[in-house]
């Protein structure tokens, strides 16, 4: 599975309303280190594809949802289960550090 892109118009019905869990990435053009673990998410949207759901929001063409839930750095992941925020993850990250953060929230059910 890869990485989707949700707009303000659309996070609802693709975050908000779907069951499971959904990664979303908060991220700018302008961010390095945006780019830098842009790879690395969509490396897990592949392996974790039927039990995790990656979505990308780009916060200078979205702020009504980075408002929403308060992202003042980037990158910045959000967490969902079931439609609710679990877990915050700000920064950059190595592939490793991400799915141990995975892992831990969701259970070990969220391997493939």
């Amino acid at each position: 599975m890869s990485v989707s892109t949700a707009t303000d118009e659309t996070f609802a019905a693709q975050v908000l309303r779907r069951e499971g869990a959904v990664l979303v990435d908060f991220w700018a053009q302008w961010c390095p280190p945006c780019h830098m673990i842009a790879p690395l998410l969509a490396e897990i949207a592949r392996e974790r594809a039927g039990s995790l759901t990656v979505v990308k929001v780009n916060t200078d063409e979205n702020p009504g949802v980075a408002r929403d839930y308060q992202v003042m750095s980037l990158p910045t992941l959000l967490l969902f289960q079931d439609g609710e925020p679990v877990r915050s993850i700000v920064g950059a990250r190595p592939k490793a550090r991400l799915d141990a953060d995975l892992d831990e929230a969701l259970g070990a059910r969220a391997r493939v």
